[in-house]
């Protein structure tokens, strides 16, 4: 459980310097880019996403479940997109529906999402895998 608790706080702090970027790249595309929120969403989670992974793996988490760096980042990238998504939709639904300014929209989604990513990058990529015991017969 501590092990849990210290990489849980580690992964708030990486997540946190991730988001700053996702956050300034939001508004800076958006309010000097002229690009519409959710393009500039999309861009600036992946910017995010690039930095989270790179501290990820080099502080954060102890073990690494796949040695193909290839197919982990992959699936690091796939959980990311899965919170994109939901990112996304969030963002949209508090910015559209509940009149939510939309930097205020993102921060309510992010809060959301974090336990999220945690949970399934942990289980997917970061964390020993217990083998299933055979069968007896």
């Amino acid at each position: 459980m501590r092990q849990i608790l210290r990489q849980f706080t580690q992964y708030v702090l990486v997540g946190g310097l991730a988001f700053a970027v996702d956050f300034v790249a939001l508004f800076v595309l958006t309010e000097y880019g002229g690009i519409h929120y959710l393009a500039s969403a999309a861009i600036s989670f992946s910017m995010g996403l690039i930095i989270s992974y790179l501290l990820c793996i080099a502080w954060v988490f102890d073990y690494r479940a796949l040695k193909n760096r290839a197919h982990e980042f992959f699936l690091f990238f796939l959980v990311g997109m899965a919170g994109l998504v939901l990112n996304t939709l969030l963002l949209f639904v508090f910015t559209e529906s509940f009149g939510l300014h939309y930097l205020l929209s993102k921060l309510v989604a992010a809060a959301l999402i974090l336990l999220f990513n945690f949970s399934l990058r942990r289980s997917l990529l970061f964390s020993v895998r217990k083998r299933p015991c055979p069968e007896t017969p």
